[in-house]
Protein backbone atom coordinates (compact mmCIF):
# COMPACT_ATOMS: atom_id res chain seq x y z
CA UNK A 1 0.00 0.00 0.00
CA UNK A 2 2.47 2.77 1.11
CA UNK A 3 4.99 1.76 -2.00
CA UNK A 4 1.39 2.32 -3.91
CA UNK A 5 0.96 5.75 -2.77
CA UNK A 6 4.60 7.04 -3.87
CA UNK A 7 4.31 5.39 -7.24
CA UNK A 8 0.73 7.68 -7.70
CA UNK A 9 2.63 10.46 -6.27
CA UNK A 10 5.52 10.26 -8.16
CA UNK A 11 3.38 9.52 -11.35
CA UNK A 12 1.85 12.74 -11.39
CA UNK A 13 5.33 14.78 -12.29
CA UNK A 14 6.93 11.61 -13.85
CA UNK A 15 6.29 8.56 -16.20
CA UNK A 16 8.40 6.08 -14.04
CA UNK A 17 8.14 1.86 -14.07
CA UNK A 18 7.62 -0.09 -10.78
CA UNK A 19 10.84 -1.29 -10.77
CA UNK A 20 12.22 2.77 -10.73
CA UNK A 21 10.63 3.61 -7.69
CA UNK A 22 12.83 2.66 -4.87
CA UNK A 23 16.07 4.29 -6.97
CA UNK A 24 13.81 7.22 -7.19
CA UNK A 25 12.80 7.94 -4.07
CA UNK A 26 15.91 6.90 -2.13
CA UNK A 27 17.52 8.95 -4.89
CA UNK A 28 15.18 12.11 -4.13
CA UNK A 29 16.14 11.99 -0.48
CA UNK A 30 19.26 11.72 -0.50
CA UNK A 31 19.84 14.99 -2.59
CA UNK A 32 17.52 16.51 -0.44
CA UNK A 33 19.06 15.68 2.89
CA UNK A 34 22.51 16.41 1.85
CA UNK A 35 21.62 19.75 0.06
CA UNK A 36 19.72 21.14 3.19
CA UNK A 37 22.67 20.16 4.74
CA UNK A 38 24.68 22.35 2.70
CA UNK A 39 22.16 25.17 2.53
CA UNK A 40 21.73 25.14 6.44
CA UNK A 41 25.83 26.17 7.02
CA UNK A 42 25.70 28.43 3.38
CA UNK A 43 24.99 31.51 5.61
CA UNK A 44 26.45 30.70 8.31
CA UNK A 45 30.05 30.10 6.42
CA UNK A 46 29.47 33.55 4.31
CA UNK A 47 29.33 35.30 7.47
CA UNK A 48 32.28 33.83 8.52
CA UNK A 49 34.37 34.51 5.21
CA UNK A 50 33.02 38.73 6.38
CA UNK A 51 34.33 37.73 9.48
CA UNK A 52 37.75 37.31 8.01
CA UNK A 53 37.96 40.35 5.96
CA UNK A 54 36.40 41.00 2.22
CA UNK A 55 40.20 41.65 1.30
CA UNK A 56 40.62 38.22 1.86
CA UNK A 57 38.05 36.29 -0.22
CA UNK A 58 40.58 35.84 -3.03
CA UNK A 59 42.86 33.95 -1.27
CA UNK A 60 39.71 31.82 -0.20
CA UNK A 61 38.86 30.73 -3.35
CA UNK A 62 42.86 30.25 -4.59
CA UNK A 63 43.04 27.72 -1.05
CA UNK A 64 39.53 25.94 -2.08
CA UNK A 65 41.06 25.35 -5.59
CA UNK A 66 43.84 23.88 -4.09
CA UNK A 67 42.47 21.59 -1.85
CA UNK A 68 39.72 20.62 -4.54
CA UNK A 69 43.42 19.25 -6.92
CA UNK A 70 43.76 16.87 -3.34
CA UNK A 71 39.65 16.14 -2.83
CA UNK A 72 38.72 14.69 -6.34
CA UNK A 73 41.85 12.87 -6.56
CA UNK A 74 41.31 10.70 -3.08
CA UNK A 75 37.50 10.79 -4.09
CA UNK A 76 38.12 8.28 -7.14
CA UNK A 77 40.73 6.61 -4.99
CA UNK A 78 37.78 5.76 -2.65
CA UNK A 79 35.86 4.29 -5.34
CA UNK A 80 38.85 2.13 -6.64
CA UNK A 81 39.13 0.24 -3.69
CA UNK A 82 37.90 -3.20 -4.10
CA UNK A 83 37.26 -3.42 -0.43
CA UNK A 84 34.39 -1.32 -0.79
CA UNK A 85 31.42 -1.39 -2.68
CA UNK A 86 30.63 1.63 -4.78
CA UNK A 87 27.63 1.88 -2.50
CA UNK A 88 29.67 1.49 0.49
CA UNK A 89 32.08 4.21 -0.88
CA UNK A 90 29.46 7.04 -1.46
CA UNK A 91 27.83 6.26 1.97
CA UNK A 92 31.40 6.65 3.44
CA UNK A 93 31.65 9.73 1.77
CA UNK A 94 28.80 11.21 3.15
CA UNK A 95 29.26 10.12 6.41
CA UNK A 96 32.66 11.26 6.74
CA UNK A 97 31.36 15.17 5.81
CA UNK A 98 28.45 14.15 8.65
CA UNK A 99 31.16 13.77 11.36
CA UNK A 100 33.33 16.57 9.83
CA UNK A 101 30.28 18.88 10.54
CA UNK A 102 30.64 17.76 14.20
CA UNK A 103 33.80 18.69 14.56
CA UNK A 104 33.46 21.88 12.95
CA UNK A 105 30.65 22.89 15.45
CA UNK A 106 33.45 22.04 18.47
CA UNK A 107 36.24 23.83 16.71
CA UNK A 108 33.78 26.73 15.86
CA UNK A 109 33.02 27.18 19.29
CA UNK A 110 36.01 27.10 21.34
CA UNK A 111 37.75 29.23 18.35
CA UNK A 112 34.82 31.91 19.15
CA UNK A 113 35.79 32.83 22.61
CA UNK A 114 36.74 36.18 22.98
CA UNK A 115 35.99 37.07 19.50
CA UNK A 116 32.09 37.92 19.53
CA UNK A 117 30.75 40.16 16.81
CA UNK A 118 29.79 43.31 18.96
CA UNK A 119 33.01 44.86 17.85
CA UNK A 120 31.50 44.19 13.85
CA UNK A 121 27.55 45.62 14.87
CA UNK A 122 29.40 48.90 16.55
CA UNK A 123 31.06 49.37 13.50
CA UNK A 124 27.99 49.03 11.34
CA UNK A 125 26.62 51.43 13.76
CA UNK A 126 28.60 54.03 13.03
CA UNK A 127 27.92 54.08 9.04
CA UNK A 128 31.29 53.80 7.84
CA UNK A 129 30.74 51.27 4.99
CA UNK A 130 34.27 51.50 3.69
CA UNK A 131 36.07 51.16 7.29
CA UNK A 132 33.36 47.96 7.17
CA UNK A 133 35.46 46.05 4.56
CA UNK A 134 38.76 46.88 5.67
CA UNK A 135 38.60 46.69 9.11
CA UNK A 136 37.25 42.90 9.02
CA UNK A 137 40.39 41.81 8.85
CA UNK A 138 42.06 38.28 9.87
CA UNK A 139 44.93 40.32 11.52
CA UNK A 140 42.11 41.56 14.15
CA UNK A 141 41.48 37.60 15.19
CA UNK A 142 43.78 34.38 16.62
CA UNK A 143 45.10 32.07 14.24
CA UNK A 144 42.23 29.53 15.83
CA UNK A 145 39.83 32.20 14.54
CA UNK A 146 40.90 32.84 11.30
CA UNK A 147 41.57 28.80 10.79
CA UNK A 148 38.16 27.30 11.82
CA UNK A 149 36.24 29.79 9.77
CA UNK A 150 39.02 29.08 6.33
CA UNK A 151 38.60 25.67 7.06
CA UNK A 152 34.42 26.07 6.79
CA UNK A 153 34.32 27.99 3.78
CA UNK A 154 36.91 25.74 1.99
CA UNK A 155 34.64 22.92 3.23
CA UNK A 156 31.52 24.21 1.52
CA UNK A 157 33.33 24.55 -1.66
CA UNK A 158 34.79 21.35 -2.37
CA UNK A 159 34.51 17.67 -0.85
CA UNK A 160 37.30 15.50 0.31
CA UNK A 161 38.36 13.22 3.34
CA UNK A 162 41.98 14.53 4.35
CA UNK A 163 41.47 18.22 4.21
CA UNK A 164 39.98 18.71 7.61
CA UNK A 165 43.11 17.73 8.99
CA UNK A 166 44.78 20.45 7.43
CA UNK A 167 41.85 23.24 7.00
CA UNK A 168 38.91 23.20 8.89
CA UNK A 169 36.96 25.61 6.94
CA UNK A 170 37.84 23.90 3.20
CA UNK A 171 35.42 21.60 3.81
CA UNK A 172 32.01 23.60 2.84
CA UNK A 173 33.19 24.57 -0.41
CA UNK A 174 33.98 20.68 -0.78
CA UNK A 175 30.66 19.38 0.69
CA UNK A 176 28.98 20.92 -2.56
CA UNK A 177 30.69 20.03 -5.40
CA UNK A 178 31.97 15.92 -3.91
CA UNK A 179 29.25 14.77 -2.17
CA UNK A 180 26.91 15.86 -5.28
CA UNK A 181 28.68 14.59 -7.76
CA UNK A 182 29.55 10.91 -6.29
CA UNK A 183 26.00 10.69 -5.62
CA UNK A 184 25.00 11.75 -9.53
CA UNK A 185 27.70 9.01 -10.74
CA UNK A 186 25.86 6.10 -8.54
CA UNK A 187 22.38 7.11 -9.90
CA UNK A 188 24.30 7.60 -13.22
CA UNK A 189 25.38 4.07 -12.78
CA UNK A 190 22.23 2.60 -12.27
CA UNK A 191 20.29 4.43 -15.37
CA UNK A 192 21.12 4.67 -18.78
CA UNK A 193 20.04 8.07 -21.24
CA UNK A 194 16.23 6.86 -21.76
CA UNK A 195 15.27 6.71 -17.66
CA UNK A 196 17.51 9.78 -16.75
CA UNK A 197 15.21 11.66 -19.30
CA UNK A 198 12.59 10.63 -17.60
CA UNK A 199 13.62 10.75 -14.26
CA UNK A 200 16.58 13.09 -12.97
CA UNK A 201 13.93 16.36 -13.35
CA UNK A 202 12.19 14.98 -10.53
CA UNK A 203 15.69 13.73 -8.56
CA UNK A 204 17.17 16.56 -8.87
CA UNK A 205 14.05 18.32 -7.43
CA UNK A 206 15.10 16.69 -4.49
CA UNK A 207 18.28 18.83 -4.39
CA UNK A 208 16.28 21.89 -5.06
CA UNK A 209 13.68 21.05 -1.91
CA UNK A 210 16.42 20.24 0.06
CA UNK A 211 18.06 23.77 -0.96
CA UNK A 212 14.85 25.40 -0.20
CA UNK A 213 14.06 23.45 3.03
CA UNK A 214 18.02 24.28 4.20
CA UNK A 215 17.55 28.17 3.39
CA UNK A 216 14.13 28.50 4.92
CA UNK A 217 15.55 26.57 8.30
CA UNK A 218 18.31 28.61 8.30
CA UNK A 219 16.58 31.53 8.01
CA UNK A 220 14.05 30.40 10.76
CA UNK A 221 16.90 29.73 13.16
CA UNK A 222 19.71 31.97 12.11
CA UNK A 223 19.36 33.06 15.77
CA UNK A 224 21.13 29.70 16.33
CA UNK A 225 24.15 30.55 14.87
CA UNK A 226 26.76 27.28 15.23
CA UNK A 227 24.31 25.24 16.66
CA UNK A 228 23.25 24.80 12.97
CA UNK A 229 26.72 23.13 12.19
CA UNK A 230 25.19 20.39 14.42
CA UNK A 231 21.39 20.13 12.69
CA UNK A 232 23.42 19.85 8.91
CA UNK A 233 25.23 16.75 10.55
CA UNK A 234 22.37 14.87 11.19
CA UNK A 235 21.05 15.91 7.78
CA UNK A 236 24.13 14.38 5.87
CA UNK A 237 23.52 11.21 8.20
CA UNK A 238 20.04 10.70 7.10
CA UNK A 239 21.30 11.01 3.30
CA UNK A 240 24.20 8.69 3.95
CA UNK A 241 21.67 6.41 4.83
CA UNK A 242 18.87 7.11 2.39
CA UNK A 243 22.13 6.83 -0.27
CA UNK A 244 22.27 2.77 0.52
CA UNK A 245 18.44 2.52 -1.32
CA UNK A 246 20.45 3.57 -4.44
CA UNK A 247 20.78 0.10 -5.99
CA UNK A 248 19.37 -1.24 -9.52
CA UNK A 249 16.64 -3.35 -9.39
CA UNK A 250 17.59 -6.11 -11.48
CA UNK A 251 14.68 -8.77 -11.17
CA UNK A 252 12.52 -6.53 -13.44
CA UNK A 253 14.76 -4.53 -15.49
CA UNK A 254 14.05 -6.86 -19.17
CA UNK A 255 10.47 -7.34 -18.20
CA UNK A 256 9.83 -3.41 -17.51
CA UNK A 257 12.12 -2.05 -20.55
CA UNK A 258 11.40 -4.76 -23.21
CA UNK A 259 9.01 -2.79 -25.08
CA UNK A 260 11.79 0.41 -25.18
CA UNK A 261 15.05 -1.37 -25.44
CA UNK A 262 14.26 -4.92 -26.16
CA UNK A 263 14.64 -7.77 -23.71
CA UNK A 264 17.63 -10.40 -24.98
CA UNK A 265 20.19 -9.12 -22.67
CA UNK A 266 23.09 -11.98 -22.03
CA UNK A 267 25.22 -11.51 -19.44
CA UNK A 268 27.76 -13.27 -21.33
CA UNK A 269 28.28 -10.40 -23.58
CA UNK A 270 28.95 -8.11 -20.20
CA UNK A 271 32.25 -7.21 -21.43
CA UNK A 272 31.60 -6.63 -24.75
CA UNK A 273 28.83 -4.34 -24.29
CA UNK A 274 31.09 -2.42 -22.00
CA UNK A 275 33.46 -1.72 -24.71
CA UNK A 276 30.55 -0.46 -26.98
CA UNK A 277 28.93 2.00 -24.55
CA UNK A 278 32.98 3.30 -23.77
CA UNK A 279 33.06 6.61 -26.24
CA UNK A 280 34.63 6.14 -29.90
CA UNK A 281 38.12 8.09 -29.72
CA UNK A 282 38.74 6.72 -26.15
CA UNK A 283 41.14 3.87 -26.34
CA UNK A 284 41.11 0.68 -24.02
CA UNK A 285 42.82 2.16 -21.53
CA UNK A 286 42.08 -0.62 -18.77
CA UNK A 287 45.73 -2.02 -19.39
CA UNK A 288 47.08 1.61 -18.87
CA UNK A 289 45.40 2.39 -15.99
CA UNK A 290 46.47 -0.34 -13.60
CA UNK A 291 49.70 0.24 -14.10
CA UNK A 292 48.84 3.93 -12.81
CA UNK A 293 48.86 5.00 -9.17
CA UNK A 294 45.47 4.57 -8.73
CA UNK A 295 44.99 7.91 -7.12
CA UNK A 296 45.30 9.40 -10.08
CA UNK A 297 43.11 7.17 -12.37
CA UNK A 298 40.17 9.10 -12.66
CA UNK A 299 42.62 11.62 -14.36
CA UNK A 300 43.96 9.04 -16.56
CA UNK A 301 40.63 8.35 -17.86
CA UNK A 302 39.56 11.51 -18.73
CA UNK A 303 42.57 12.30 -20.88
CA UNK A 304 42.44 8.71 -22.58
CA UNK A 305 38.66 9.71 -23.99
CA UNK A 306 37.95 12.31 -26.67
CA UNK A 307 34.10 11.91 -25.46
CA UNK A 308 35.46 12.76 -21.81
CA UNK A 309 37.94 15.72 -23.01
CA UNK A 310 35.25 17.51 -24.48
CA UNK A 311 32.64 17.24 -21.96
CA UNK A 312 35.49 18.26 -19.63
CA UNK A 313 35.51 21.75 -22.13
CA UNK A 314 31.73 22.28 -21.67
CA UNK A 315 32.03 22.26 -18.18
CA UNK A 316 34.75 24.49 -17.97
CA UNK A 317 33.44 27.29 -20.22
CA UNK A 318 30.25 26.72 -18.29
CA UNK A 319 32.29 27.27 -15.07
CA UNK A 320 33.50 30.56 -17.23
CA UNK A 321 30.81 32.06 -18.10
CA UNK A 322 28.81 31.44 -14.98
CA UNK A 323 31.53 32.98 -12.78
CA UNK A 324 32.19 35.25 -14.99
CA UNK A 325 28.60 36.85 -14.61
CA UNK A 326 28.56 36.61 -11.15
CA UNK A 327 31.65 38.75 -10.94
CA UNK A 328 29.93 41.09 -13.34
CA UNK A 329 26.72 40.98 -11.37
CA UNK A 330 28.78 41.95 -8.17
CA UNK A 331 29.97 44.99 -10.18
CA UNK A 332 26.54 45.71 -11.44
CA UNK A 333 24.99 45.79 -8.15
CA UNK A 334 27.80 48.04 -6.18
CA UNK A 335 28.89 50.67 -7.61
CA UNK A 336 30.51 52.56 -4.22
CA UNK A 337 34.39 52.62 -4.94
CA UNK A 338 34.79 50.71 -2.02
CA UNK A 339 33.20 47.98 -4.29
CA UNK A 340 35.50 48.61 -6.95
CA UNK A 341 38.49 49.01 -5.27
CA UNK A 342 37.25 45.43 -3.62
CA UNK A 343 36.60 41.93 -4.52
CA UNK A 344 33.50 41.75 -6.53
CA UNK A 345 31.49 39.50 -4.75
CA UNK A 346 27.66 39.22 -4.08
CA UNK A 347 29.10 39.35 -0.24
CA UNK A 348 30.79 42.54 -1.12
CA UNK A 349 27.25 44.12 -1.55
CA UNK A 350 25.49 42.18 1.75
CA UNK A 351 28.86 43.01 3.98
CA UNK A 352 28.28 46.62 3.37
CA UNK A 353 24.50 47.05 4.01
CA UNK A 354 24.40 44.41 6.30
CA UNK A 355 25.95 45.07 9.48
CA UNK A 356 24.14 42.71 11.38
CA UNK A 357 26.03 39.04 11.44
CA UNK A 358 22.14 37.46 12.47
CA UNK A 359 20.88 40.20 9.25
CA UNK A 360 23.30 39.11 7.07
CA UNK A 361 22.89 35.02 7.82
CA UNK A 362 18.95 35.59 7.16
CA UNK A 363 19.63 37.85 3.76
CA UNK A 364 22.03 35.03 2.54
CA UNK A 365 19.40 32.56 3.33
CA UNK A 366 16.57 34.38 2.12
CA UNK A 367 18.04 35.17 -1.34
CA UNK A 368 18.64 30.90 -1.83
CA UNK A 369 14.61 30.09 -0.80
CA UNK A 370 13.82 32.70 -3.57
CA UNK A 371 15.17 31.16 -6.16
CA UNK A 372 14.84 27.70 -5.35
CA UNK A 373 11.00 28.26 -5.64
CA UNK A 374 11.05 28.99 -9.63
CA UNK A 375 13.83 25.97 -9.96
CA UNK A 376 11.46 23.44 -7.84
CA UNK A 377 8.17 24.52 -9.99
CA UNK A 378 10.35 23.96 -13.42
CA UNK A 379 12.01 20.57 -12.43
CA UNK A 380 8.96 19.17 -11.14
CA UNK A 381 6.75 20.20 -14.22
CA UNK A 382 9.30 20.89 -17.07
CA UNK A 383 12.56 18.96 -16.97
CA UNK A 384 11.35 15.79 -18.02
CA UNK A 385 9.27 16.61 -20.54
CA UNK A 386 11.71 18.85 -22.40
CA UNK A 387 14.65 16.28 -21.91
CA UNK A 388 12.21 13.80 -23.29
CA UNK A 389 10.92 15.39 -26.20
CA UNK A 390 13.95 17.78 -27.30
CA UNK A 391 16.13 15.77 -26.05
CA UNK A 392 19.78 16.67 -24.76
CA UNK A 393 21.32 18.44 -27.61
CA UNK A 394 18.46 21.45 -26.66
CA UNK A 395 18.78 20.87 -22.82
CA UNK A 396 23.21 21.82 -22.82
CA UNK A 397 22.29 24.44 -25.42
CA UNK A 398 19.86 26.35 -23.78
CA UNK A 399 22.12 27.67 -20.74
CA UNK A 400 24.67 29.12 -23.21
CA UNK A 401 22.04 30.71 -25.03
CA UNK A 402 20.23 32.04 -22.26
CA UNK A 403 24.35 33.13 -20.91
CA UNK A 404 24.75 35.02 -24.00
CA UNK A 405 21.34 36.54 -23.81
CA UNK A 406 22.32 38.08 -20.66
CA UNK A 407 25.67 39.25 -21.04
CA UNK A 408 23.87 41.43 -24.02
CA UNK A 409 21.36 42.35 -21.60
CA UNK A 410 23.75 43.72 -19.48
CA UNK A 411 25.71 45.05 -21.37
CA UNK A 412 22.86 47.38 -22.98
CA UNK A 413 20.89 47.89 -19.80
CA UNK A 414 23.84 47.92 -16.66
CA UNK A 415 20.82 48.28 -14.03
CA UNK A 416 20.22 46.30 -11.04
CA UNK A 417 16.55 45.19 -12.41
CA UNK A 418 18.44 43.56 -14.97
CA UNK A 419 20.51 42.03 -12.98
CA UNK A 420 18.14 40.50 -10.91
CA UNK A 421 15.88 39.06 -13.60
CA UNK A 422 19.26 37.45 -15.88
CA UNK A 423 20.82 36.14 -12.35
CA UNK A 424 17.17 34.27 -11.80
CA UNK A 425 16.79 33.43 -15.29
CA UNK A 426 20.31 31.81 -15.87
CA UNK A 427 19.93 29.86 -12.46
CA UNK A 428 16.37 28.68 -13.21
CA UNK A 429 17.71 26.93 -16.92
CA UNK A 430 21.21 25.71 -15.69
CA UNK A 431 19.05 23.87 -13.04
CA UNK A 432 16.17 23.27 -14.67
CA UNK A 433 17.11 22.15 -18.29
CA UNK A 434 21.11 22.32 -18.62
CA UNK A 435 21.84 20.37 -15.16
CA UNK A 436 19.85 17.16 -16.06
CA UNK A 437 21.13 17.42 -19.59
CA UNK A 438 25.00 17.36 -18.30
CA UNK A 439 24.22 14.27 -16.29
CA UNK A 440 22.57 12.34 -18.77
CA UNK A 441 26.33 13.16 -20.85
CA UNK A 442 27.65 10.34 -18.30
CA UNK A 443 25.14 7.36 -19.04
CA UNK A 444 26.81 6.26 -22.29
CA UNK A 445 30.40 5.96 -20.75
CA UNK A 446 32.33 3.32 -18.95
CA UNK A 447 30.94 2.48 -15.06
CA UNK A 448 34.66 3.51 -14.40
CA UNK A 449 34.32 6.48 -16.17
CA UNK A 450 30.96 7.22 -14.14
CA UNK A 451 32.70 6.86 -10.99
CA UNK A 452 36.44 8.06 -11.47
CA UNK A 453 36.17 10.39 -14.42
CA UNK A 454 33.29 11.84 -13.37
CA UNK A 455 33.79 13.26 -9.46
CA UNK A 456 37.48 14.70 -11.04
CA UNK A 457 35.72 16.05 -14.60
CA UNK A 458 32.82 17.40 -12.09
CA UNK A 459 35.15 18.97 -9.20
CA UNK A 460 38.75 20.11 -10.55
CA UNK A 461 37.15 21.20 -14.17
CA UNK A 462 34.46 23.19 -12.02
CA UNK A 463 37.36 24.98 -9.69
CA UNK A 464 39.84 25.85 -12.44
CA UNK A 465 36.63 27.60 -14.41
CA UNK A 466 36.30 29.32 -11.46
CA UNK A 467 39.93 30.54 -11.42
CA UNK A 468 40.30 31.21 -14.87
CA UNK A 469 36.88 33.85 -15.01
CA UNK A 470 38.28 35.55 -12.59
CA UNK A 471 41.31 36.11 -13.67
CA UNK A 472 40.47 37.06 -17.08
CA UNK A 473 37.49 39.40 -15.28
CA UNK A 474 40.14 40.82 -13.17
CA UNK A 475 42.59 41.43 -16.41
CA UNK A 476 39.81 42.99 -18.58
CA UNK A 477 37.95 45.07 -15.73
CA UNK A 478 41.49 46.75 -15.27
CA UNK A 479 42.39 47.43 -18.64
CA UNK A 480 39.19 48.96 -19.62
CA UNK A 481 39.02 50.98 -16.11
CA UNK A 482 35.97 50.04 -14.64
CA UNK A 483 33.45 49.63 -17.66
CA UNK A 484 31.32 46.32 -16.65
CA UNK A 485 29.37 46.44 -19.73
CA UNK A 486 31.98 46.83 -22.29
CA UNK A 487 33.34 43.89 -20.19
CA UNK A 488 30.19 42.02 -21.08
CA UNK A 489 31.04 41.74 -24.56
CA UNK A 490 34.29 40.48 -24.05
CA UNK A 491 32.47 37.13 -22.69
CA UNK A 492 30.79 36.64 -25.82
CA UNK A 493 33.08 34.72 -27.89
CA UNK A 494 33.32 32.34 -25.20
CA UNK A 495 29.12 31.88 -24.73
CA UNK A 496 29.67 31.39 -28.49
CA UNK A 497 32.13 28.39 -28.30
CA UNK A 498 30.06 27.15 -25.63
CA UNK A 499 27.19 26.87 -27.86
CA UNK A 500 28.94 24.73 -30.31
CA UNK A 501 31.06 22.45 -27.73
CA UNK A 502 27.66 21.81 -26.45
CA UNK A 503 25.66 21.28 -29.64
CA UNK A 504 28.40 18.96 -30.89
CA UNK A 505 28.50 16.90 -27.33
CA UNK A 506 24.54 16.64 -27.40
CA UNK A 507 24.68 15.03 -30.68
CA UNK A 508 27.83 12.34 -29.53
CA UNK A 509 25.85 12.11 -26.96
CA UNK A 510 22.60 11.13 -29.11
CA UNK A 511 24.72 8.25 -31.21
CA UNK A 512 25.99 7.09 -28.46
CA UNK A 513 22.84 6.46 -26.53
CA UNK A 514 21.57 5.12 -29.93
CA UNK A 515 23.93 2.42 -30.14
CA UNK A 516 23.78 1.62 -26.40
CA UNK A 517 20.13 0.47 -27.24
CA UNK A 518 20.72 -1.25 -30.20
CA UNK A 519 23.68 -3.58 -28.44
CA UNK A 520 21.39 -4.86 -25.94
Amino acid sequence: MERFRFDTVISLFITVHPHEISIVIHSFFTFFFILSSYFVVLPLRDDGAISLGLSNLPSLFLASLFLTLIAAPLSSLLFSLHSLSKNKALFTIHRFFGVSLILFYILWHASSSGYSTPKLTQEGKAGDQVSLASSLSWDNHGWFYISVRIGLFLWHASKDILVILVFAFAKVALLNLITISSTWARIIAVMDSESGSRLFGFIGAGATLGQLFGSLFATGMAFLGPFLLLFAAFLMELGAQTSRGINRDTSHVEEELSPIRGSDSNHENEADEKAKYTPRGSPKSSTSVGKIWPILEGLWLTLSSTYLLHVSLFIWLSAVVSSFFYFQVGRQTCGTKSCRSGPTHKVSVIATTVTSSLGRRKLFAQINSFIAIFILVGQLSLTGRILTISGVTIAICSAPFVGMLNLVALAIWPHWLVVAICETLRKVVTYVVTRPGRELLFTVVSEDEKYKAKVCIDVLVQRLGDAAAAGMYKILFGTLHGKPSTVSLYALPVCLLWIITAFSLGRRQTQLSKHQISST
